[in-house]
């Protein structure tokens, strides 16, 4: 008997490090919920090249849904977000710009008229799991789902990403400088890992500096429901 393995197919996947997240420690009691123009604004004054990296990206800030009942604030003209101990924000940063963001720790930010002061960060890789989340997705306020989820298509499909399973979610809504950009959020499922990495590497849309396009892995779509 003649037996040949597919040698591909036994190669173990490995995490290229080309982009990592920077995960940094909080001290802050309180932000706005709407935070996204001062959060940006306010890095990119701690880190002037920040604005100019293609491939840097800004995790807004968000606070874990309890066991308990407690939801995530959605008024954010009358309600303010209560950062836990457990807070963390997370940078997107390129390889050759770790050094730069870890001059971030001990800053002192003025988020809207809260104080936020950034410690340690920890470095994370990116994720290979085939489950990709994107909690804002630049829209257009007139665009219905349908439109939407098509003009996602067409941008992951000319990134060579196919495009297995898709599901839009929640509206959102981000004040800007010259008024307001609209979002909704974006699941991608049954990924490769090598197609996950570079979806998380480039995202896809504007608005990466905002918090918009990034994405992150989840376990699956339950958990993607609970995060929308």
């Amino acid at each position: 008997m003649y037996w040949k393995e597919d040698s591909d197919s036994k190669k173990e996947f490995r995490v290229p490090d080309d982009v990592v997240d920077l995960i940094f420690g909080l001290e802050c009691k309180c932000l706005p919920i709407d935070h996204a123009l001062s959060l940006s604004e306010s890095i990119q004054k701690a880190l002037p090249w920040f604005a100019d990296e293609e491939l840097t990206g800004l995790h807004l800030i968000h606070v874990a849904e309890s066991g308990n009942g407690w939801m995530r604030p959605e008024d954010p003209e009358n309600e303010i977000l209560c950062l836990s101990r457990r807070t963390r924000m997370t940078l997107r940063v390129p390889k050759h710009r770790i050094d730069d963001a870890h001059a971030l720790s001990g800053q002192l930010l003025d988020i809207d008229g809260f104080d936020l002061k950034v410690k340690d960060a920890k470095q994370k890789e990116l994720s290979p799991l085939p489950t990709m989340f994107a909690r804002y997705v630049v829209t257009e306020e007139s665009q219905d789902e349908n439109q939407f989820m098509q003009r996602c298509a067409e941008m992951i499909e000319e990134m060579d990403i196919p495009i297995s399973k898709m599901m839009a979610g929640k509206q959102h809504k981000m004040r800007m400088q010259d008024g307001y950009i609209f979002t909704r959020s974006l699941m991608l499922a049954e990924l490769t890992p090598e197609h996950a990495i570079k979806l998380q590497q480039e995202g896809i849309g504007p608005g990466r500096k905002f918090g918009c396009g990034l994405f992150i892995p989840q376990k699956g779509i339950s958990a993607v429901k609970r995060e929308d």
